[in-house]
């Protein structure tokens, strides 16, 4: 229980770097592999030896061994908050590493400008589940070029090119509904929102008469809206 308190005192709070009104929701958090807390442990495991050892035995130095241990302690604390306030966060609309202790560094790039991944998974990461994430984009300036110690490195690749991908196809959507001159619906007939009816309809000329005699209305822009809403429960990946 002492160990869960001490997590969440420490946890980076990602949800409040959150656009929240506008309905940005976390689709993966990565936190670092544990072998990255490997060695604050062995530092651990030693401090404790140390203090056995001037506790059993009297031997000489003890002040000079009680300073060691002290190093040693703090060193380790220092390397778990390190590791632990790292965090690599996925969204559905961009990317985001939080990290530091006392001085915090957020950086945030939109998902689209994710242009390619390359996944490395050394034999020691094959054996025990983990991987590094080497980013190419205009996003490598600000500390997305690599992402190491990333554990389940092969589920988080597929969610990465899920979220890039739909991003994608909503951003080509919302191009053809605002230019409405690309066919993009299903079946092929016309922009998103219109069937094959009102295509033929929209696309049949008027007689002369009607012409002069009823004015042509303004476009609505209804249709563009309610596809937006429809288009928005898209983007929650329930998991």
């Amino acid at each position: 229980m002492a160990g869960i308190g001490l997590f969440r005192i420490f946890d980076p709070k990602v949800r409040r770097h959150l656009i929240s009104d506008e309905g940005e929701v976390v689709i993966d958090e990565v936190r670092h592999h544990w072998v990255v807390f490997t060695v604050p442990m062995l530092e651990v495991v030693l401090a404790a030896a140390l203090l056995l050892t001037m506790a059993t035995t009297a031997i000489g130095g003890q002040p000079v061994l009680l300073a060691i241990v002290l190093v040693l302690l703090s060193h380790a604390f220092w390397q778990f908050l390190t590791q632990h306030r790292d965090r690599f966060v996925v969204t559905n609309m961009r990317v985001m590493r939080i990290r530091g202790v006392f001085s915090q560094t957020v950086a945030t790039t939109p998902i689209a400008r994710v242009l390619d991944i390359t996944l490395q998974k050394p034999i020691i990461g094959r054996m025990l589940g983990y991987g590094h994430f080497v980013f190419e984009s205009a996003a490598q300036d600000q500390g997305f070029r690599e992402i190491k110690w990333v554990s389940r490195p092969d589920d988080r690749d597929l969610t990465i090119q899920r979220v890039i991908q739909r991003t994608g196809l909503r951003a080509s959507a919302s191009v053809d509904v605002l230019q409405g001159d690309e066919d993009s619906d299903d079946d092929g007939t016309g922009p998103i929102g219109m069937d094959s009816a009102q295509e033929v309809t929209a696309s049949t000329p008027a007689p002369a008469s009607a012409q002069t005699s009823r004015p042509t209305p303004p476009p609505s822009s209804s249709a563009s809206k309610s596809i937006f809403n429809s288009e928005r429960g898209n983007w929650t990946d329930n998991e």
